[in-house]
């Protein structure tokens, strides 16, 4: 029998589609540090996400995880506020290649149809998230906790992980 998955199929499968993406971690006084993704990742199983930011506006949340303040990511339906919230203790960070340019660029064609139904058209997405791949950082994680952060009665509530499969 093998450990459960953190992340259902589900979860999996929304992350993967390219949806709203918020990143944080912290310093040792415990000061906040966040900033909106230009992309994202996830392995099938879900257990290596990568998020991408650009090192122009991320500077003091790039050396928060670097000193090891952490990781936690947000994952959110603009339609819905439908969210997901990933936690890791450790990150690597590495400077995106051209072989990153690919899912960049689906993430942003997804966002761009993740914003419309909210009255937000393709140039806002386009203007929103871009990022000149020289200046974007892709930032990996396993995650270890995860949290349903939709606004209701279970916000914060950690998720129920999935049987195990035999």
């Amino acid at each position: 029998m093998t450990a459960p998955a953190l992340l259902s199929p589900e979860h999996i499968a929304m992350v993967d589609r390219g949806v709203s993406v918020i990143v944080a971690s912290r310093n040792d006084a415990l000061r906040p540090s966040l900033m909106r993704g230009v992309g994202s990742a996830i392995s099938a199983c879900g257990t290596q996400v990568t998020v991408y930011l650009r090192r122009s506006q991320s500077r003091q949340l790039l050396q928060d995880i670097e000193a090891g303040g952490g990781v936690a990511v947000v994952f959110s339906e603009p339609p819905t506020h439908r969210t997901l919230q990933l936690k890791a203790r450790a990150a690597t960070l590495r400077p995106a290649a051209p072989a990153d340019q690919p899912q960049l660029d689906r993430y942003l064609a997804s966002m761009q149809c993740e914003l419309a139904p909210v009255g937000y058209g393709p140039q806002f997405a386009a203007a929103m998230l871009a990022a000149p791949l020289e200046d974007v950082v892709a930032v990996q994680f396993t995650p270890e906790s995860a949290y349903d952060q939709t606004p209701g009665p279970r916000a914060g509530a950690p998720l129920d992980a999935p049987k195990a499969r035999p």
